[in-house]
This record gives structure tokens, C-alpha cells and sequence, in this order.
């Protein structure tokens, strides 16, 4: 295929898949902005986890909480973290106790009951994503799967579930930040007009 057909047919298969999101996932959306209103209503945060390009979305949107997300909007830093971000820790658990639980050990130590935490896996079968999630539940932590593909087994360890009807992992990471950015936009909203 000529490269210049090769480039329109990945951003046609990206704006498709968002319409599609657009018009199937609405409701999920607003389920998971008000899961995120009542968790930090109550004195929660916001956790997310994910590996290679999955963590640094994990860390943008984590970032754009606690710093900001738009800059036309001035409001407080509000509780976010991502469970990426130390590298001696991953790598001290990586070593200590196996890849597998990277996300989940310090998950234990740092989450609460009433917390959130968004395990994103463009596959739905990242190990530790699943092995957060799984524990997540059982801390009383409200689990968002940031999804793809089938979603499995991640999907069955999640409270709510955003899943990208695509296997193509590029696709699947482009509407999983465009998600995250609509969740926290509307979320954003909610809490300029009434404060935490």
C-alpha cells in the first residue's frame, strides 16, 4: 500500500473507532466520572497502572490531575497517582518478587478503601494489570479497565469497564488517552463548579 493510503487508512480506522466509542461507551463514560466524583468526595485518589505505552498514559492522566489538564481551568491539585513512576521500586519488586506483582505490592501498601484505580491493557491480559485489579477488589478499591480487545481477563476483575473494540494496539492506545482525557475533562468540570 502507498504510504500516503497507509497514513489515511490508520487516522480513518482511529476516527471510526472513537465514533464508535462516541456513540457505544456514553453511558460508561459517565459512570466512571462519577465513581471518580464520589471516590474524591470522600477523600480518595485516583491510581492508575499499565505497562510500556500504557504507562505513560498512566502518568500523563495522573499528571494532568495533579498538576493540571487544561489551561484555561485554574482549580486545586487534585489526588492522583500512577504506579509507574518509581524505577527503583519496579525494579526492587520486579527482582524481590517477580514482574507480576509490580503493580500490586505497592498497590497494598498505598491504597485505601474508597481509592480508584485504572488498570490499562490494550490486550486485557497484562499480568500485573490483572493481579492490581484483582487485589484493587478485594481492598474495596473501585477497579476502571481501560480495555482492548476481548478485554479478558482484565474485564472480569473491573467495576467498570471502557473497552476498545479493536486487537491493533496503536489504535487501542489512541482512544484509551482520548477516554482518559474525556473522563477527567468531565470529572474536571464537576469539580470547578462545586469545589471539593
Amino acid at each position: 500500500m502507498h504510504e500516503i493510503a497507509r497514513f489515511a487508512a490508520m487516522m480513518n480506522k482511529s476516527a471510526e473507532l472513537k465514533r464508535r466509542i462516541a456513540s457505544e461507551l456514553a453511558a460508561a463514560v459517565i459512570g466512571v466520572v462519577d465513581a471518580c466524583e464520589a471516590s474524591l468526595r470522600g477523600g480518595g485518589k485516583l491510581m492508575f497502572c499499565g505497562n510500556g505505552g500504557s504507562a505513560a498514559d498512566s502518568q500523563h492522566l495522573a499528571t494532568e490531575m495533579l498538576i493540571r489538564l487544561r489551561g484555561t481551568v485554574e482549580r486545586p491539585s487534585i489526588a492522583a497517582l500512577a504506579l509507574t513512576l518509581d524505577p527503583a521500586m519496579l525494579t526492587a519488586c520486579g527482582n524481590d518478587y517477580g514482574y507480576d506483582v509490580v503493580f500490586e505490592r505497592p498497590l497494598r501498601g498505598l491504597g485505601r478503601k474508597g481509592d480508584m484505580l485504572f488498570g490499562i491493557t490494550t490486550s486485557g491480559r497484562s499480568p500485573n494489570v490483572v493481579r492490581a485489579l484483582a487485589a484493587a477488589r478485594e481492598m474495596g478499591i473501585v477497579t476502571v479497565g481501560l480495555l482492548g480487545g476481548a478485554g479478558e481477563p482484565a474485564l472480569g476483575q473491573c467495576d467498570h469497564v471502557l473497552l476498545v473494540p479493536d486487537n491493533e494496539t496503536a489504535r487501542v492506545q489512541e482512544c484509551h488517552i482520548a477516554l482518559g482525557h474525556a473522563v477527567l475533562e468531565l470529572l474536571e468540570d464537576r469539580l470547578v463548579a462545586r469545589p471539593l
